[in-house]
């Protein structure tokens, strides 16, 4: 009994901060945890209620045979007063048989009785450092939750930042084209005396151009995305 009080207290007394920080999946770690603590408390209470029981047991047995000292003593009693001392010395003896097994009994009793408070205040101070542990559980598991939710926003953060960048770049190459085009429609109205074919020629020409600096600026945003 007393090495399975130790195995619990030793279990319970853990330091689960540093539990926490040496497994992948603390909430399930703790809820394993808590689940054996309960069960080797429950098979301490058994042990318990074994020794309570065997310490009433005792109790009982001993006011069986104080009683019967008593009644062999009355026996005597009324032998003496009818004039029969042989069987008042006989009722005697048998009373102090029976003294006899009420000292032995008293001795056993009072040591089972110390064993059984001493095992419930132990059992008692167990399931007070179980209920705490349920409530360091609670606020573990808590800050576990907690800082999984911050990686998660820090990930959306990081991702956010990126979408932002590439709008950026994005923003900048619509800027590009924009001045290309416009560099175009002037180039057209200067030229604008050129023949039709070779507006056509020039036209492809400029495209050439925008399709080469979009390119390029495609190329810068997709480096930074990386």
């Amino acid at each position: 009994m007393a090495s399975l009080f130790k195995r619990i207290s030793d279990v319970i007394n853990a330091n689960l901060n540093d539990l926490v920080d040496r497994v992948e999946d603390p909430e399930r770690m703790i809820k394993q945890l808590i689940r054996e603590m309960e069960e080797n408390i429950n098979s301490a209470r058994e042990g318990v209620i074994d020794a309570v029981a065997s310490e009433k047991q005792l109790a009982k047995e001993l006011e069986n045979q104080r009683r019967q000292a008593e009644e062999w003593q009355g026996r005597a009693r009324r032998a003496l007063e009818s004039g029969n001392e042989a069987l008042a010395r006989e009722a005697l003896l048998r009373k102090k048989e029976h003294d006899g097994v009420v000292a032995n009994l008293e001795a056993s009793w009072e040591s089972a009785k110390r064993t059984g408070e001493r095992l419930k205040t132990q059992l008692r101070a167990l399931e007070m450092k179980l209920e705490e542990a349920r409530l360091k559980k609670g606020s573990l598991v808590a800050r576990q939750r907690a800082a999984q939710a911050r990686e998660q926003m820090d990930q959306v953060h990081d991702r956010f930042q990126t979408g932002l960048d590439l709008n950026n770049s994005l923003g900048r190459m619509a800027g590009k084209v924009d001045e290309m085009e416009a560099r175009m429609e002037a180039r057209e109205e200067l030229y604008g005396q050129y023949s039709q074919i070779e507006r056509e020629f020039l036209k492809m020409e400029v495209n050439g151009e925008v399709e080469a600096e979009l390119a390029a600026l495609k190329q810068e945003a997709l480096l930074r995305k990386d």
